[in-house]
């Protein structure tokens, strides 16, 4: 294209601006049709998904899966280790928690987790998780994405290639954290789907409104003027584009300057926690994760489709007890247990809890028995352990009130209804109305999943 001078350029180029609408409108179809025959394959029961990660690995013994043998045989030495991961032991450690029956159904957890307890007819606790490895960051990675290095897309950005989000001026993926978890972004990467698939990450360190989303106001247009520029802007990179046929890179970087602009409007209301009345705040708690689950059920609310919420404080995985595990626990499921309970009973009473879809749970578990240092003179602590592990679910399909599956008395390997991680990915897609089979993604000459070649859906857990 050419243009003999400048006033044949704009006249030629203004011609097209009215065009822009539907240029967006036609997009919106074809994204909406490409995601309804890939990804929609029966109806959803679950329309949003909020992660509570707990970063480091809990302890199953010490929360939902009671072991009285480990009483019987304490200090006794296991009868096998991980080879990856040697453990200087004094053997079997008991927990000290009590465990009790809770709710008409009768689920079991420890005293750690008395607001958890009054959601226990809420709560599918799965007690027969099992992964791969037993080392943070593959650990990590395969919860996220299903695989052990850091080239695939994670779970959120699965969600949002397949379904699209609910609201048009927020993102469909957010991943809150007070400063960088271990591994870091990776674990909110879009990898090789459109960029624009990457969740919207926010620092909850600070939560004004500024220090969470950077650049929400213009520091000297006005939004007119600001529509006007990214008008001209756009127009530019949809040329750009039409000599680039099918550059999913250049369209998702034109969707992310429009989501940009549409953000300001909207998000310096959904991120803004001080909106919220006290009482509900009061419920949650003052803590950084308190807020930070505050702040992931107001963007559930609006329309976002995925929310991660990492337990992270200055130590990037505070749940990783290899000293003093008993203190550890009391300290760290106070804070969660709060919060965690709070969320469950905000979006019920707010009719929500139906179709959320809530996870809790870390990249695997911990040691049934102790691992001591001597020479530092600590209390015990526990080991990471992939073998056997607890998480739950609530809402969203889910049947509540449910223990599901099995580990050894020990609690060393999951024994009934194993569910790996694949199998864990596979339910929360098929809860969304995603067929995890079907939902593929063609890159380098091949077709990829989230499931791999793996993954069975727990159709025994579903409602």
């Amino acid at each position: 294209m050419s243009f003999t001078n400048r006033r044949h350029m704009l006249a030629r180029a203004g011609a097209g601006f009215g065009m822009l609408p539907l240029t967006g409108l036609l997009a919106k179809e074809a994204l909406a049709g490409a995601a309804q025959s890939s990804g929609l394959h029966f109806p959803a029961k679950a329309k949003r998904c909020i992660f509570l990660f707990m970063n480091g690995a809990p302890s199953h013994v010490d929360t939902f899966d009671p072991k009285p043998a480990l009483a019987k045989y304490e200090g006794q030495a296991p009868g096998e280790q991980p080879k990856e991961r040697i453990t200087k032991t004094n053997g079997y450690m008991p927990s000290p928690f009590r465990f009790q029956q809770h709710g008409e159904s009768g689920v079991v957890m420890s005293e750690l987790l008395p607001n958890l307890a009054k959601h226990a007819d809420d709560l599918c606790v799965l007690r027969s998780m099992h992964t791969d490895t037993a080392n943070h960051e593959p650990g990590l990675l395969m919860m996220h994405s299903g695989n052990q290095q850091p080239t695939r897309p994670c779970l959120g950005s699965w969600a949002s290639y397949g379904l699209g989000t609910e609201n048009e001026n927020l993102p469909a993926f957010v991943s809150i954290a007070p400063g960088m978890p271990v591994v870091g972004p990776q674990l909110w990467s879009s990898a090789f789907l459109p960029a624009n698939h990457q969740a919207l990450s926010v620092n909850t360190k600070d939560m004004r409104l500024d220090s969470l989303v950077a650049h929400l106001k213009h520091p000297s247009l006005a939004r007119s003027e600001q529509r006007q520029q990214l008008d001209f802007v756009q127009q530019l990179n949809r040329m750009h584009a039409a000599e680039r046929q099918t550059d999913p890179d250049l369209e998702a970087h034109i969707q992310s300057m429009e989501l940009a602009f549409k953000m300001q409007a909207e998000a310096t209301e959904a991120f803004d926690v001080s909106h919220e009345p006290m009482h509900v705040a009061e419920r949650y708690g003052n803590s950084v994760f308190a807020k930070s689950c505050l702040l992931g059920r107001r963007l559930l609310e609006r329309g976002v489709r995925f929310v991660q919420v990492y337990y992270v404080d200055k130590g990037k995985q505070p749940w990783d007890t290899h000293k003093d595990n008993n203190g550890g626990h009391r300290r760290l499921c106070a804070d969660s247990d709060r919060a965690s309970a709070a969320l469950i009973s905000d979006l019920k009473e707010r009719g929500m809890l139906e179709d959320t879809l809530v996870i809790w749970g870390g990249e695997f578990g911990r040691t049934p028995y102790a691992q001591t240092d001597k020479k530092a003179k600590s209390k015990p602590g526990r080991d990471h352990h992939a073998t056997g592990f607890s998480m739950f679910l609530a809402g969203g399909g889910v049947r509540g009130g449910l223990m599901h599956g099995a580990t050894d008395e020990f609690g060393m390997h999951a024994i009934e209804n194993r569910m790996h991680v694949h199998d864990l990915h596979a339910t929360i897609l098929h809860l969304m109305g995603i067929d995890h089979e079907r939902l593929t993604y063609r890159y380098s000459g091949r077709d990829f999943r989230l499931t791999d070649v793996f993954g069975r859906v727990a159709k025994e857990i579903i409602a």
